[in-house]
């Protein structure tokens, strides 16, 4: 069994700085990224929003760089994906997969959880293909590169009413698709969007799929009511919801009826999980924010909360 200061499980913007802090603190720090590091910001081709990069950031550079900077410190990344934990007493044994039908199992002091939430997709033809050109599943972090621009909103809760108004701001048009008569989202948000003149609500009708000309979305293809129509489309917006990664978790962690980890109140820790000494991180935790720099913050956060919390055990 191989020992560990500190394990983080999960590689986006939250488990990377996690990383960094505590390298940087001198705490033997071992990450498991699964298969692919990076999290959602490897299907983003432009990041604007993350402090100190006036002209932007390649979403997949942007994490690369952040992993440099990880393994620059001493953080060992290992690409294997973690498959079964137990956080009943410390220290704390987890198992990764390393090869077919083959497992390696780990102990460590302190677990950091980052391992993020994925955008509920629909599955329809052009979806993937056009994720990150012309297909979003964040308004917020992409509104603005939809300017005088026509798009759609495909979803009836709070989510896609806030992704709507959003894209408001830049759009010159915006409309929702909604497979119901009515929408699920709270009476005040339904209000300012059914309000806003900028919005166009489609009722009884489903996307069922994305076009484009190799390089761009161009189109929707949707189902208006019993009656399929090609709309002409900028951009398609997916706001059905997201999933947690926290299937792993779910026998060992308090995690909320949505799946999102449980932080407990803390006086000390504020990512401290139902667990003492296991702390998590980013958009497994956050089913609001679901912003790159709010999961690095809230890695750093781990970080110094897992470093403290070692020095007391010590």
């Amino acid at each position: 069994m191989q020992e560990i200061g500190v394990a983080i499980i999960g590689s986006g913007p939250a488990g990377l700085t996690a990383g960094i802090y505590t390298s940087r603190a001198r705490l033997q720090t071992t990450l498991f990224a699964g298969q692919e590091i990076g999290g959602q910001l490897m299907y983003t081709s432009d990041v604007e929003n993350f402090p100190g990069f006036p002209e932007g950031k390649s979403g997949p550079v942007l994490m690369m760089d952040l992993q440099k900077q990880a393994q620059r410190f001493g953080t060992e990344i290992v690409f294997a994906t973690v498959s079964k934990v137990d956080f009943s007493k410390r220290p704390f044994k987890f198992w990764v997969n390393v090869a077919h039908d083959q497992e390696a199992d780990y102990q460590a002091k302190s677990i950091i959880i980052s391992t993020g939430a994925s955008s509920i997709m629909l599955g329809v033809p052009g979806e993937k293909e056009y994720l990150g050109r012309g297909v979003s599943t964040c308004a917020v972090c992409d509104a603005a590169f939809y300017r005088d621009k026509n798009v759609y909103v495909i979803g009836g809760g709070d989510s896609a009413m806030e992704d709507t108004l959003a894209l408001t701001k830049f759009a010159s048009q915006v409309t929702v698709v909604h497979r119901r008569d009515s929408f699920k989202a709270s009476k005040i948000m339904q209000e300012r969007v059914l309000n806003n003149p900028k919005i166009k609500v489609l009722w009884n009708s489903q996307l069922l799929a994305v076009e484009g000309n190799g390089k761009q979305v161009t189109h929707a293809l949707l189902d208006v009511a019993g009656k399929k129509e090609k709309m002409a489309a900028n951009g398609v917006f997916l706001a059905i919801g997201h999933k947690p990664a926290s299937t792993l978790f779910r026998e060992q962690l308090q995690i909320d009826p949505a799946g999102y980890i449980e932080l407990v109140s803390h006086p000390t820790y504020s990512t401290q999980t139902s667990v003492e000494g296991v702390f998590a991180a980013g958009d497994v935790t956050d089913h609001r924010y679901r912003q790159a720099i709010v999961s690095a913050g809230m890695g750093a956060k781990a970080a110094l909360d897992a470093e403290h919390f070692l020095a007391g055990q010590e």
